[in-house]
């Protein structure tokens, strides 16, 4: 067969490539054969159009590594076009290239061990939203059924319970997980998770340690610049090893014999990951096309709920303190007066103002004074554990507390006197007031600062010195 004569009828980018098979049916070294002047002219000449590789030098018959790195998504579309004949399509946008590819392979004859196929490719630097959804009938219906609740949900985290458990049954796997990474704090979260009755693997729940965020850290690198990841055979295990041999060890002790993995990226922040263990293999292709699309979606819908999360409580605390702010108070304390579901049984209500700040920021600076408010702060969510602890300004803090008692209350303002001397000079001028339930709530706030002013001004008799 006249490889290059062949390929050079063919104007867009293609190459061919050869797939070498071993006697135990696993496959060896995949090359690139040849290329057409357009193929050769995207390694040889920098373009802005086309994306650079390796090398600037083509070199026939050479390791695909050559050029880029290993990938095992794109030996297994090889593997199936060469060597199984199967002709093979996709539209991708690996993290390793600010481009989008539409790939086309299409299978040619073999010689000996030696397979061999097309490979085509038209790049953009934009998605092609047609390309996108130019997909089979099932696996669109499944992406639909996804996107569909992702819109309409009211409930984030029970509508991502759903659409979690929708592709584990999908890719019918014994286990599906939602992985959140949070790149300040370099700790993980599982954002949801489903297993099948039937399954041997623990929860990720269970076995999530303060360290995994490391863990995560070698994913990149296993996934080598592709837009996932496929582990399945004897070939993908070895290249595990190879990339993270702590990662592949502890999925062989977890009983996991095969597992995809995709990144959730929204924009160009890495969310976490997703992925699906013990799959039907059979059906690896449509798995991975279904999951690669709708991880665009899914990716989009938590980047937007991580957004609403982050500015809602920004809205919401107190920056300097970490307690809730003086505008959450008043919401809260608005909603209660409206009666409703959000009437409290067992009301407390306990104003703690700060004695001698202005002091500190006089003699000290207000860089003091801050450091002050914040260990009064720790002092109180020390105390009041459970409980919600407002800033309402300046100086003072105020305390709800519901399903209470007269005497729990009366017991943590004596502790929050006593602790708060381990908090350098930190001391509390303090009111409570209680009431059966909060249907008068403004009255239990009013009882509760009048009683805060008189211990203020019992604390001012007995320390002149600290007067405003």
């Amino acid at each position: 067969m006249d490889l290059q004569g062949f390929v050079d009828m063919l104007e867009v980018m293609t190459c061919i490539i050869s797939v070498e098979t071993k006697e135990d049916g696993s496959y060896g070294d995949i090359r690139i054969v040849t290329g057409n002047p357009a193929y050769i002219a995207s390694i040889e000449h920098a373009n802005p159009d086309v994306p650079q590789m390796m090398t600037n030098k083509f070199v026939p018959n050479s390791l695909y590594q050559n050029y880029f790195p290993t990938d095992l998504n794109f030996e297994d579309f090889c593997f199936r076009c060469a060597v199984l004949k199967q002709p093979m399509h996709t539209y991708i946008h690996p993290e390793r290239f600010d481009f989008w590819f539409s790939l086309y392979m299409m299978p040619l004859g073999s010689n000996g061990n030696l397979h061999y196929c097309t490979y085509s490719q038209v790049v953009s630097k934009y998605a092609d939203s047609e390309e996108m959804s130019n997909t089979s009938a099932s696996i669109a219906t499944d992406v639909l059924n996804t996107c569909i609740k992702l819109r309409g949900a009211t409930n984030f985290q029970h509508t991502m319970d759903e659409v979690i458990s929708d592709i584990r049954k999908l890719c019918d796997a014994q286990s599906c997980v939602i992985l959140l990474t949070d790149h300040e704090t370099r700790k993980c979260s599982v954002l949801c998770e489903s297993r099948n009755e039937y399954s041997m693997l623990q929860s990720m729940k269970d076995i999530l340690r303060d360290d995994f965020y490391e863990l995560t850290l070698s994913w990149k690198d296993v996934i080598g610049g592709s837009n996932g990841l496929i582990i399945k055979n004897r070939n993908d295990w070895e290249y595990l090893r190879e990339k993270s041999p702590e990662w592949c060890d502890s999925l062989i002790r977890a009983n996991v014999e095969s597992i995809v993995l995709f990144p959730l990226v929204n924009g160009n922040e890495l969310l976490g990951y997703i992925w699906a263990c013990n799959f039907d293999t059979e059906n690896s292709i449509k798995i991975k096309e279904t999951i690669e699309l709708t991880v665009y979606f899914v990716a989009s819908e938590i980047g937007n709920y991580l957004l609403l999360d982050k500015l809602k409580k920004l809205s919401t605390i107190d920056l300097l303190t970490g307690v809730l702010n003086r505008n959450e108070m008043n919401n809260r304390v608005d909603a209660i007066r409206k009666g409703g579901s959000d009437e409290i049984k067992g009301l407390g209500i306990v104003f703690a103002d700060l004695n001698g700040l202005k002091r500190v920021n006089d003699k000290e600076g207000h860089a003091a004074g801050d450091l002050l408010l914040k260990n009064a702060a720790m002092a109180l969510q020390n105390v009041f554990v459970g409980d919600q602890i407002f800033r309402a300004g300046g100086d003072e803090f105020m305390i709800m507390m519901s399903f209470t008692t007269e005497d729990a209350i009366k017991e943590k303002i004596n502790k929050a006197r006593k602790i708060s001397k381990k908090y350098g000079n930190v001391s509390f001028a303090l009111g409570y007031a209680y009431q059966n339930d909060s249907s008068d709530i403004t009255e239990a706030l009013k009882l509760a600062d009048q009683r805060m002013y008189e211990d203020k001004a019992k604390y001012y008799l007995d320390h002149p010195e600290y007067m405003r």
